[in-house]
């Protein structure tokens, strides 16, 4: 039942978990705690790569979003259910977005275009499949 859930709840839990726990800064700034740097390695040309918590976040996002596209690929029983939790997901991040100051930032807004990509990829292939495996005529 897990794996049927859409991945792509787990940036938007993560990123709401960081947001309403770690609070803002002292200017005001949601995306304060999205800052703190993980770890940094330095790079041949000289330069310093840098990843950040909000780098976490959002490769948590695009790998859910590669789990979800390629569970859309398949057909069963359970693919409208899981379609509509996608659709779920979408609306909440769009409602947060809209609604909260914790979500106003370029990382949610991210979280939030990734959803709508989970929504409209996952329905294209699946019609796409759909469309494939029903034979017309004889």
């Amino acid at each position: 039942m897990l794996l049927n859930l859409p991945w792509t709840i787990a940036s938007l839990i993560i990123y709401n978990i960081i947001a309403f726990t770690g609070g803002a800064d002292e200017t005001g700034d949601f995306a304060g705690a999205f800052s703190y740097e993980l770890f940094s390695i330095g790079l041949i040309s000289g330069g310093t790569w840098t990843f950040t918590l909000s780098d976490l976040v959002l490769l948590v996002a695009f790998l859910a979003l590669f789990v979800e596209i390629i569970k859309s690929a398949r057909t069963s029983d359970i693919t409208l259910v899981d379609h509509s939790l996608s659709v779920l997901v979408f609306i909440v991040c769009l409602v947060e977005f809209l609604m909260l100051k914790q979500a106003a930032t370029s990382l949610f807004f991210f979280i939030l275009l990734t959803a709508l990509i989970d929504v409209v990829a996952g329905f294209s292939v699946t019609l796409r499949t759909a469309r494939r495996d029903v034979g017309f005529g004889g």
